[in-house]
């Protein structure tokens, strides 16, 4: 008996002074402080936050493993705390980093029973944790390893808080697969923030913690022992459906917001150079959520007329930064992945606005010049280019301000005629546009939207026109954010050298023209020969706007400016199959509208005055194809009086133009039909669609008919076709071929 009591006396002060060697050799280590395992944690996920701070997505770009941002003591369950206790260290708040009476308990079983328990602390398995010297080899520590993890903890309780301690194990403790903290285990599992765990829920996130891949039936019976008394009956099927499924995705990217968010990290990383793991966005939330929901909701009643997808991007005029970006409809989609706003989609009649501005620049036209909308055909290389309106007809003389406003094709062809496809394809280019061939590749179809470019540089280009024809590049940073702007790095880290990008804007349309521009694209009057006075174009307060639809009715768009924001809107497929019954006006305005909507609805729109430079006149037309109005001209073009040329003014007394044939028409006649029974038609038109009965028809010399439309006989050769007057005067000249058997 002596004896024992003489070993339990010596194992006694051994054990005393054991303790108190660790303690004094704990005061020699050296442990990282809360603040900077704080700071070193990272997500594993890229956060994006909106202009005022708010959470907008978060994108992984740590695939080692499933991280949310670090999450502060009070933000996890009070269930969640108790059971983390229970199970991992009940004593937590009364031991000073080890807890003598479990490492006792464990020493015990180990000398003299088969079974064994553990005694870490929670802080024993935070400085687990972070000392990568502590690191299990295989399955288990080391003795060595062991009795520094005991150090280390004590020396960590001596400089950490318990609060501190207990939120940095529950943020940083492993779970399941590639999930890291309760946090990241809530959002993983039961798609929950970590104060909205339950009972049933905590347990199974705690049941983890010693063998986190264990099989599903151990978990079962782990957490059971810490939800009794309450019953655990379905247990299984709880614990299988958490786990199971790749819930772990839930930690990653949304779908919600992912196209800018991809958009604008390629552009952040590219151009700073940082480790910061929240990024600020010029993106306003609210604005975004609204975009969002607008589309989904227009969409549903465009359902029957085969859309699926839409895309909308805001600028805020002044800065150029990017207030929304949606790049699909999101589930509606076929193809979520494919960012719309940069996808390359042919431009319609958008480019309109561009093609006249440099017409007014280079004083070619004013918004009061007449032009012919009227059968068109040009000769190209390939033959005969063609190009007709939206709705097959034509509407005669109009002047400048109605072909634009009312979106006509031929007076824009026209104009193109008048610049060169090359000239008007480099303007484009200087607003930003990706037109990657030269003019000739697009020919005269350029003015009618034949290049492909995106909605976000198209919506750019069009800022430029709100801000007096300056154009300057998007923003996708906060000035406080362009000011930290990398796009070069030369050396290593000590001598890096930061260039600034020259993001300096260009003047690519005068004031004067532009504000012209404006002027026609906010005139109701002016666009209601296509629109009508009362469509989606039309807002109660500023705003200037433009429509297209490509070839087919592949792509449709609606783009415009107030006096603060500039909004593009595409609506489509992303297969590219055509729509039905839509238009410009019916499809993506409005989209458009609701937004300009949402957006001034406490500001008001006015636009700035007239700039200098711009005189205004009162215009009188004669023959009164249009009626008297004022209209605005670049100082030096200015008019009083557009008088149409004299043959064409006979036409106003009842004489026509030639509609068909068109000059240059070759035609080849058919063999397998009888040469009787093949006729050309020929027609003269009215100027403004009135047929013409009061002319002679006069082919090589000889008189034909004087019927309207009349009908020759066809016969192999070359062929000049006149148009006279009763009287004689020569109105019209085509020439034409006729090619074939004799």
């Amino acid at each position: 008996m002596k004896k024992i009591i003489k070993l339990l006396l010596v194992f006694t002060i051994f054990f005393c002074v054991l303790i108190l060697g660790l303690y004094i050799w704990a005061w020699g280590q050296v442990v990282p402080s809360y603040e900077q395992v704080v700071r070193q944690t990272q997500s594993s996920s890229i956060q994006i936050v909106d202009r005022r701070g708010e959470p907008l997505i978060a994108i992984r770009d740590d695939f080692q493993q499933r991280k949310v941002p670090w999450t502060k003591l009070e933000a996890y369950s009070p269930t969640l705390h108790q059971m983390v206790l229970q199970s991992e260290d009940k004593r937590f708040y009364q031991h000073h980093g080890v807890d003598w009476f479990a490492w006792l308990g464990a020493v015990k079983d180990k000398l003299f029973s088969s079974t064994s328990r553990g005694a870490s602390t929670i802080t024993m398995q935070l400085v687990g944790i972070l000392l990568p010297e502590l690191q299990r080899q295989g399955k288990q520590r080391s003795y060595w390893q062991k009795i520094q993890q005991i150090a280390y903890a004590i020396r960590l309780e001596q400089t950490w808080s318990k609060e501190q301690i207990l939120e940095a194990y529950l943020n940083l403790v492993p779970l399941r697969g590639e999930v890291v903290g309760m946090a990241s285990g809530a959002k993983a599992f039961f798609q929950k923030y970590s104060y909205a765990l339950n009972q049933k829920e905590s347990a199974l996130l705690v049941a983890m913690l010693k063998a986190p891949n264990a099989k599903i039936n151990t978990l079962v019976n782990r957490t059971c022992l810490l939800i009794r008394p309450n019953s655990c009956d379905y247990l299984d099927v709880f614990v299988n459906n958490a786990v199971s499924y790749l819930h772990g995705t839930f930690v990653d990217e949304a779908k919600e917001g992912s196209h800018f968010a991809r958009a604008f990290l390629k552009h952040y990383l590219s151009s700073i150079h940082t480790t910061d793991k929240t990024l600020k966005s010029t993106i306003d939330k609210q604005l975004q959520q609204f975009v969002s929901e607008r589309i989904r909701t227009r969409l549903m009643d465009l359902f029957q007329e085969q859309i699926s997808d839409a895309a909308v991007v805001v600028l805020d005029n002044a800065t150029g930064e990017i207030l929304a970006y949606v790049g699909s409809s999101g589930s509606l989609s076929s193809a979520q992945e494919v960012d719309h706003a940069q996808a390359l989609r042919q431009a319609g009649s958008t480019l309109k606005p561009f093609l006249y501005a440099q017409a007014f620049d280079k004083k070619y036209l004013t918004a009061a010049s007449l032009l012919n909308d009227s059968a068109l055909s040009i000769a190209v290389d390939t033959g005969l280019y063609i190009p007709q309106n939206y709705d097959k007809g034509f509407k005669g003389w109009v002047s400048i301000r109605k072909a634009l406003a009312s979106s006509l094709n031929i007076p824009a062809v026209q104009t193109l005629t008048m610049l060169g496809a090359e000239s008007f394809r480099n303007t484009l280019v200087r607003l930003g546009l990706p037109l990657s061939e030269e003019g000739d590749f697009y020919g005269y179809s350029l003015a009618l939207g034949s290049a492909d470019i995106t909605l976000l540089s198209l919506t750019n280009a069009y800022r430029s026109l709100a801000n007096q024809g300056y154009y300057t590049p998007i923003k996708w940073l906060s000035d406080r954010e362009e000011n930290r702007r990398i796009t070069k790095r030369v050396g290593d880290n000590s001598s890096a050298v930061e260039v600034v990008q020259d993001t300096q804007g260009e003047q690519v349309f005068s004031p004067q023209s532009a504000w012209i521009i404006q002027s026609i694209l906010s005139d109701r009057q002016a666009r209601a020969l296509t629109f009508g006075l009362d469509s989606a174009l039309s807002t109660p307060f500023d705003t200037a706007v433009k429509t297209g639809t490509s070839k087919d009715m592949r792509d449709n768009w609606t783009v415009g400016w107030s006096s603060r924001y500039t909004v593009g809107v595409w609506v489509g497929n992303s297969a590219g199959h055509s729509m039905r019954n839509i238009s410009g006006v019916s499809g993506a305005a409005p989209i458009w509208h609701d937004v300009m909507q949402y957006l001034h609805q406490e500001t008001p729109s006015v636009f700035v005055p007239m700039p200098k430079g711009v005189v205004v006149e009162q215009i009188e037309y004669k023959p009164a194809i249009e009626p008297s109005r004022k209209e605005y001209f670049i100082e030096g073009t200015q008019q009083q009086s557009i008088r149409l040329v004299s043959s064409i003014a006979a036409s106003q007394e009842g004489v026509g133009m030639i509609s068909m044939p068109t000059d240059g028409t070759i035609i080849a006649l058919d063999p397998d039909i009888p040469a009787e029974n093949q006729q050309l038609r020929l027609e003269a038109r009215m100027v403004n669609q009135q047929l013409s009965k009061q002319i002679q028809w006069v082919l090589n010399g000889k008189a034909v008919s004087q019927s309207n439309p009349a009908y020759i006989p066809l016969q192999a050769g070359s062929f000049k076709l006149e148009l006279l007057s009763l009287s004689g005067e020569k109105l019209d000249e085509v020439h034409f071929q006729v090619r074939g058997i004799r």
